[in-house]
């Protein structure tokens, strides 16, 4: 049998439990300080282990990783798949069990994927982390502006628009007359509403609503500036490494090039460690959870996945909603006669992951996908609209 080794890993410390053929077992501690990590990694090539098997705890897997990746076969597993393994885990060490249960093939590690790949996906869960904090700021700003009765967030597209923040940095500027802030807001939107925007402009605003303002703004633009300085972190990667794929992503309908590097931080380009569409459209959390009794089906709620990639997918999905001449517009159409529009939403979501898969595993571009009208189609369309009139005769009577 194979030399294995299984860790236990904590906030401060590491439990090794090392198997050799005959059973023999040799257990030792480690800190988890860089010294700790590289005695362990020592003692693992003297023993002269080739399978090393750790558990996904937290964020305190990734350094040990890191200096044990490119010298051994490692393993990430879920302690849930660990946990379902029947055994004597009560009874040994959790290191002990897990270098068991590794040895006899008993547990399948986790998708982990390249340094590179690793790399870009931190930059982009930050950038994902910035939006949130944006949105919070511009709440706060939002707020800050209602107890001065500044109203222009009732007239302007959204809160983080030009015009309010051109409000904003007027006020912060030490300008208060109604007259003077209306020229920073823009001509389409003064045109449209005229006096209301002078009314909205008229408040009481003193020191201290400035001095929060003030605050609330050199954060958002702090939060803006490190979002740019993340694109391009993040566009110098795929640049380098991946240019050929954000090439094929961006021939699909409703990703830009911001979307693609999303894409490819969070599955990367090779999916050889999923089979089928199926498996990554499972893993990203947009297929229908197998809930089902009896013969009844009790939910079809989509299961928990990949929360990041499941974002950018909805956020293309809606882009793909708003373009014409799309078979995807009208595929989500079509499902919203008999779905919810969000039920459709996600549909469309998970048909962008299966071209996806597609794409990157043949490494050939999206070709739109044109339904041939047969008479049989055509028939069923027209009984379909027929019923429709049917149906609003019935309402008129």
């Amino acid at each position: 049998m194979k030399k294995v080794c299984g860790l236990d890993i904590h906030k401060d410390t590491i439990f090794a439990c090392i198997l050799k053929e005959n059973n023999e077992a040799i257990l030792e501690e480690f800190t988890t300080l860089t010294t700790g990590i590289n005695s362990l990694k020592e003692l693992l090539l003297e023993a002269g282990v080739e399978e090393v098997a750790m558990e996904s705890t937290g964020i305190y897997w990734i350094p040990i990783w890191r200096i044990l990746e490119g010298h051994f076969n490692l393993k990430l597993v879920n302690p849930y798949f660990i946990k379902q393994v029947p055994g004597r885990k009560s009874d040994v060490k959790d290191a002990q069990w897990i270098a068991t249960v590794l040895q006899k093939d008993l547990i399948k590690g986790s998708y982990v994927p390249e340094k590179h790949i690793r790399e870009l996906r931190e930059y982009e869960r930050r950038y994902v982390s910035l939006c949130g904090q944006i949105s919070r700021v511009e709440r706060q700003l939002d707020n800050q502006l209602t107890k001065c009765n500044i109203r222009i967030t009732s007239f302007a597209s959204q809160t983080g628009s030009v015009s309010v923040m051109s409000v904003v940095k007027a006020i912060i500027n030490g300008e208060r007359g109604a007259e003077e802030l209306e020229k920073h807001v823009h001509g389409r939107v003064r045109n449209k509403y005229k006096e209301k925007i002078t009314e909205a402009l008229t408040g009481c605003i003193t020191e201290v609503d400035v001095f929060l303002l003030r605050q609330s703004y050199e954060q958002l633009q702090m939060f803006e500036r490190q979002q740019k300085e993340l694109v391009m972190a993040m566009d110098a990667i795929c640049e380098k490494y991946y240019k050929e794929e954000m090439k094929l992503l961006c021939t699909i309908a409703g990703v830009q090039e911001l979307s693609a590097m999303h894409i490819i931080a969070e599955i990367g380009v090779d999916l050889s460690s999923f089979e089928k569409s199926s498996h990554l459209s499972s893993w990203a959390g947009l297929r229908p959870r197998n809930d089902e009794s009896a013969g009844k089906i009790k939910s079809k709620r989509i299961t928990h996945g990949n929360k990041y990639l499941c974002r950018v997918l909805v956020q293309c999905a809606w882009a793909v909603t708003r373009k014409r001449d799309c078979w995807l517009r009208r595929k989500y159409e079509n499902l919203c006669k008999r779905k919810s529009k969000k039920k459709a939403l996600i549909a469309i979501a998970r048909k962008l992951l299966v071209i996806i898969w597609f794409i990157l595993t043949k490494h050939e571009e999206y070709k739109e996908y044109q339904p041939k009208e047969t008479k049989k189609i055509i028939l069923k369309k027209i009984q379909y609209y027929q019923r429709q009139i049917e149906n609003l005769k019935l309402k008129v009577v």
